[in-house]
């Protein structure tokens, strides 16, 4: 498993880095024989330390975590506890579920954009000219994502496994595309555009 270990305004000596590989290493392998690639990013905030953690697993799955601490070790103890929780629950979940494993998969491109301040969108301005889709200097990132075939159980645990606050997949109910996503009082909804699509007549 290939694991980056950086400080953010903090040095991260060599005791603590070997820790973090030795550690994550091993608890990833409990559950995932396959392994990954993680980034470890230790900073400091206020008079807390924190570990930002985050794993690509070789299957496709991405599991990110955070933990605070007193010092970057106690910081690291929380995202690795934090990690390991939905890593068994998830497990859990697929043997309920054994039949929502993913059949195919496909990929999607996925963008990231800078998010506005305040003072963008202050002033509309109206100069005949189209405002509405963000400028090319917006974007920050691009990258391809897969696009997995599950149920929305599956697609669920998917979800609290990666933290994400959203999840687009492929239902494998039906084939069509669906999102799941975290609502701000904590549940969970759900984007199905082919339960609302209108239904093909025949003669």
């Amino acid at each position: 498993m290939q694991i980056q270990v950086s400080g953010k305004q903090v040095e991260v000596g060599d005791a603590l880095r070997e820790r973090i590989e030795t550690e994550l290493t091993s608890g990833i392998a409990k559950y995932f024989e396959r392994g990954g690639d993680a980034e470890v990013t230790i900073s400091k905030q206020g008079h807390l330390f924190k570990a930002d953690c985050w794993v690509r697993l070789a299957s496709g799955q991405t599991l990110i975590s955070h933990g605070f601490g007193g010092d970057a070790h106690s910081a690291f103890d929380g995202t690795l506890d934090t990690m390991e929780k939905r890593v068994r629950r998830y497990k859990q979940r697929l043997k309920q579920h054994h039949n929502g494993t993913p059949a195919k998969e496909e990929t999607a491109n996925v963008t990231v954009l800078r998010a506005f301040d305040i003072e963008d969108d202050a002033d509309e301005i109206d100069d005949g000219m189209d405002h509405t889709s963000p400028p090319h200097s917006m974007i920050i990132a691009e990258t391809e994502q897969s696009l997995r075939t599950m149920t929305v159980s599956i697609a669920v645990a998917e979800m609290e496994l990666s933290n994400y606050p959203a999840i687009m997949f492929r239902n494998a109910a039906h084939g069509g595309l669906s999102v799941i996503y975290r609502r701000p009082d904590g549940n969970i909804g759900w984007i199905d555009p082919q339960r609302t699509a209108p239904k093909t007549m025949t003669q």
